[in-house]
């Protein structure tokens, strides 16, 4: 038996059971969600997966009928492999008002699916996105984590139950990345397990998405994007690594993020005449994927390369991200840059303050890590001290309000 993590959203999923009748998990591919989900399963709960084709053809060619033949409560793998079936789940729920717990969902192509579960599913369905471990999920620190908060007090907190790494650990969580088949297997490597991740995923999700007829071009298209995570979005450079055109760059990187591989950070904007930066940054999902497709062997080579600070910014990302969604929910994160090239990192917008998070690879921040900071624009929420992401071991207090925070215990 291979050894799984109990997942922090498990809670979440519980919750969200006992409020709506359908509950759906969306997320990459491999990232856990089935596991999770048939960990939680009651007993009386039928399982089917839609990646059985024979399954799949009794869903699309009668779904009324598919939905009668397994019963509630049931839960549902890969869905968007039949869409008809949502809008038959939407007049079951709809026969049986009231009641909660009748259908649980998977899916691994996020905004292709919510498309239809917006139009059937509207108010009767609570949404999870998954996404690989979190590395509070990895070292099994627990179930009821709470999203990142940059306040002292929960700052202070948090390091109570998060010990922190020296550089190399860190380095070494960023190069495996989080997908559990990988972790969860003491002799399974990156370069092992991800070119036939890669396989599937091209084959599987990427086909469903679109009619792409050149996968060798798509495989060098994640392979730049993933050189350039961290970094604003220029589709024309990405489209030249590539050899496409920049129109094929777009619904390339659309299907990137609607299959949950990357996401796009949006820049901080207010109503000002001062100029900021209107471009997305990429980041890539899991740091273990993208550190395989750009090529670094060893988390070694990893930390002493070139790419070794849009790789911790991009890990520092993802778990933000993943300490929100895992509490059922979603960040309001963004970036902020001028014209001029001042640049915050991160905001974070959250209870009417907004806190800028700087990432820098030292162990010893100062206030200068923060000067960018001084520049940001009045809006609509109260500008807080900001926080610096860094290496040191402790909590570091900066003067004014701000602090270092370490790395390795988000």
């Amino acid at each position: 038996m291979l050894k799984v993590n109990p997942r922090t959203m498990s809670e979440q999923v519980v919750e969200m059971n006992r409020c709506f009748p359908c509950v759906m998990v969306t997320g990459a591919r491999q990232v856990g969600k089935s596991t999770m989900l048939r960990s939680l399963m009651p007993p009386d709960m039928q399982y089917v997966n839609l990646d059985d084709y024979r399954a799949l053809a009794e869903a699309k060619s009668d779904p009324i009928g598919f939905l009668e033949t397994h019963g509630t409560p049931l839960c549902i793998d890969e869905v968007q492999y039949a869409p008809e079936l949502l809008r038959a789940i939407k007049l079951k729920v709809d026969e049986r008002p009231g009641e909660v717990g009748l259908y649980w969902l998977t899916g691994s192509q996020r905004f292709h699916m919510m498309k239809g579960v917006t139009e059937s599913l509207a108010g009767r369905v609570g949404v999870l996105d998954l996404s690989t471990y979190s590395q509070s999920e990895a070292a099994e620190r627990g179930s009821g984590a709470l999203p990142f908060s940059p306040e002292p007090a929960a700052m202070k907190a948090r390091l109570l139950t998060a010990p922190v790494c020296a550089l190399p650990e860190l380095y070494r969580r960023i190069w495996m990345g989080g997908y559990p088949a990988l972790l969860s297997r003491p002799h399974m490597t990156p370069a092992n397990y991800f070119p036939s991740y890669v396989q599937t995923y091209v084959e599987r999700d990427v086909a469903a998405l679109s009619q792409v007829g050149d996968r060798a071009a798509f495989m060098t298209f994640m392979q730049s994007a993933a050189a350039r995570t961290g970094q604003q979005l220029v589709y024309s450079d990405i489209a030249r690594d590539a050899g496409v055109s920049v129109n094929t760059a777009r619904q390339w990187v659309s299907i990137l993020e609607t299959s949950g591989i990357v996401n796009l950070l949006q820049p901080y904007h207010v109503n000002t005449t001062k100029r900021l930066a209107k471009s997305p940054k990429l980041y890539f999902m899991d740091t273990g994927l993208c550190s395989w497709l750009v090529g670094w062997s060893s988390p070694e080579l990893l930390q002493n390369g070139a790419m070794a600070g849009a790789i911790l910014e991009t890990w520092v990302y993802g778990q933000l991200v993943r300490s929100f969604r895992n509490a059922g929910m979603q960040p309001r994160l963004s970036y902020y840059r001028t014209g001029s090239g001042a640049e915050v990192d991160f905001l974070l917008e959250q209870d009417g303050c907004i806190y800028p998070m700087e990432v820098k690879r030292s162990s010893s921040p100062g206030m200068g890590d923060l000067r960018a900071a001084a520049t940001i624009p009045p809006g609509r929420a109260e500008l807080r001290p900001g926080i610096v992401l860094c290496t040191s071991p402790e909590l570091i207090s900066l003067g004014r309000g701000c602090y270092g925070f370490p790395i390795s215990a988000l």
